[in-house]
């Protein structure tokens, strides 16, 4: 499958079904990657971010972020690409820019994510954890 090479999700079958598990390495390996940018690696959490976090809380933090993967990404040809995705006013949008999924020839340029396909549920799950692996790793800096 096309998509997010570096970021796989595995999924692993347990008695009590199914649990999604995002391969951590993955993501630490690619937000590694992303860190040698000198673009990608100058997008960092504000204090006000980090409290916008504090106060909302990760779950809905990752529910925006899929909110705005979907909006933002998932058409074939999203309105005004390459400028869908503010610099900044959420946490959520910085890290877009911060991993490169702000848009779809960024995806395609880092991931090989083809440009005029949708995205599928698969990859925007890939996306999010993704994001939020970004917002993790910032929300823990200083």
């Amino acid at each position: 499958m096309n998509g997010i090479c570096e970021i796989s999700v595995k999924f692993v079958h347990q008695s009590q079904g199914i649990i999604k598990s995002v391969m951590a390495r993955s993501i630490e390996e690619t937000l590694n990657r992303l860190d040698t940018s000198k673009f990608r690696s100058s997008f960092h959490l504000s204090k006000k971010d980090r409290e916008y976090i504090e106060e909302k809380g990760m779950d809905v933090i990752e529910r925006h972020a899929r909110d705005f993967v979907k909006m933002k990404l998932a058409d074939p040809y999203p309105t005004n690409d390459g400028k869908q995705t503010p610099m900044s006013g959420h946490p959520v949008f910085k890290a877009m820019h911060g991993t490169a999924c702000c848009c779809r020839s960024c995806l395609n340029r880092w991931y090989k994510v083809p440009v005029g396909v949708p995205l599928d549920e698969v990859q925007q799950e890939k996306i999010v954890h993704l994001l939020m692996g970004w917002i993790e790793r910032q929300k823990d800096r200083s």
